[in-house]
């Protein structure tokens, strides 16, 4: 397993700096050519590859028009396509589940996942639908970035035991040579992200060789559930990452007060350039509107977060040799109305990164990652089965007449649920919730009639309240 590092330059020139800007913007005119010809069904939709895709601008001259180096534009020609097959890749993953949710029979399943793993969609008429509904046609909007083969690349260390990075340029034989932060050199394919007049270099090494891969897994099963104010909460009522909702919520409000000021800085500096004081605007725009410093911050906060939710998950890990997780990809539409700040503090959840977490733990662990259909799992007690009312973080159970907490429940529902041989991974949650009424009613039909008297029997025995599923 591969995991991903990031190098950052230290103090870099600002001719090679200028130097790297122009050949990612052309590289980005790569990007933009290859989605406008090849991001539909004629393209990699059809089966076409990069490198199909290179020939053909080698031989009718469309290289030529780009402006940069052969290796550096078919490296982005490969890049470009792995994104677009990408992208299909995760269109075909509603389209599965739309499967599921149109037909039982496995025969018919199985004809409608052969053909849309063949990309021999087009013919079907209900797959088709369901391609042109979730695979949109995409747009090009990196001009960012480099990508740079694994031999085209060197570092070296100066005598003040500095290291250098040197990767080409926009013309043959003249490096760029860039400084970095670290002693450790990248190896392998490298990826320039220029942010902020720095370079970031991205690159990836072996799991095997991270301290926390060698660390063992535990040896049981455990259920965990995904919450705003933690990060996991498993099902032996443990909380895990307790500081991620006061991260969350306190960068949510600081964005909020330094947009608004922000928002009122360049209204003043809009009306100064229609009054025609263009210096004063300038002053405004340079000195209070510049976006250095506002990305960097933003980037340390995103480390904090993923340092908070990494923990976490390695501290559930380090217990479960079985994970039993809900499949955190899934979209979640709620019904309730909620207020401009808890739509935009909810707006920060981190569901992709604890996702990535729960994926890269627990494969570089040894630890087995289950994934199940978390429909009502926070709503029903796993005692009696019933569906509660849920308020707020409280699950309240009448008939068993206890009050516990949702993410707990939640998390002992979801570890049941992975031997459920009724509720699949895909199962519509109006079913899910049809499976558990059935069941509390078999339940409750088994009980002893409670009132003995004549008339009590002959009530239940001419309306049993059973429904169609469980006849």
């Amino acid at each position: 397993m591969k995991v991903t590092r990031i190098a950052y330059s230290t103090r870099l020139n600002p001719g090679k700096c200028a130097v790297l800007t122009e050949q990612a913007r052309r590289l980005g005119r790569v990007r933009s050519e290859v989605w406008q010809r090849y991001s539909s069904i004629a393209g990699v939709g059809s089966g076409r590859r990069d490198r199909q895709v290179r020939d053909r601008w080698l031989a009718d001259g469309t290289h030529v028009q780009f402006g940069v180096l052969a290796n550096a534009w078919k490296e982005t020609v490969r890049d470009a396509m792995a994104d677009i097959a990408a992208n299909l890749a995760s269109a075909k993953v509603e389209v599965r589940r739309a499967i599921t949710r149109r037909t039982n029979d496995p025969g018919v399943r199985k004809r409608m996942f052969t053909a849309l793993k063949a990309d021999q969609w087009a013919s079907d008429p209900f797959l088709a639908r369901q391609m042109r509904k979730h695979w949109g046609r995409g747009k090009n909007r990196t001009h960012d970035q480099i990508v740079v083969r694994a031999d085209q690349h060197n570092t070296f260390v100066d005598g003040r035991g500095r290291l250098w990075l040197a990767v080409p340029g926009l013309e043959r034989r003249k490096m760029v040579k860039i400084p970095l932060s670290t002693t450790v050199a990248p190896t392998g394919t490298l990826r320039l992200i220029l942010r902020g007049g720095r370079v970031e270099v991205h690159y990836q090494i072996d799991a095997s060789r991270m301290r926390s891969s060698q660390r063992p897994c535990g040896d049981r099963a455990i259920g965990v559930d995904k919450g705003y104010t933690e990060v996991l909460t498993d099902s032996d009522r443990i909380h895990h990452g307790t500081r991620l909702g006061e991260l969350l919520t306190a960068e949510s409000d600081r964005l909020k007060e330094r947009n608004r000021h922000r928002a009122k800085l360049r209204s003043i500096a809009n009306t100064a350039a229609l009054h025609g004081d263009h210096a004063k605007a300038h002053r405004i725009t340079a000195n209070n509107l510049g976006t250095v410093k506002r990305d960097r911050r933003i980037a340390r906060h995103r480390a904090r977060v993923r340092t908070e939710i990494f923990t976490a998950v390695h501290r559930v890990v380090d217990k479960a040799a079985t994970v039993v997780a809900e499949d955190l990809t899934k979209r979640f539409a709620g019904r309730k109305t909620l207020g401009k700040n808890v739509n935009r503090r909810l707006a920060a959840w981190t569901k992709g990164v604890t996702a990535e977490a729960l994926t890269s733990v627990s494969e570089r662990r040894g630890s087995a990652l289950v994934h199940v259909n978390a429909a009502y799992t926070s709503q029903a007690c796993h005692r009696c089965g019933r569906l509660g009312r849920r308020n707020g973080d409280r699950l309240h159970c009448t008939p068993c007449g206890v009050v516990w907490q949702a993410d707990v429940k939640a998390a002992i529902n979801i570890l049941q649920r992975a031997g459920d041989p009724d509720i699949a991974l895909y199962t519509p949650h109006h079913t899910v919730k049809q499976i558990l009424q059935d069941r509390t009613d078999r339940h409750r039909t088994r009980l002893p009639v409670q009132d003995s008297s004549p008339d009590t029997t002959e009530r239940r025995a001419n309306n049993p309240n059973r429904s169609a599923t469980s006849n």
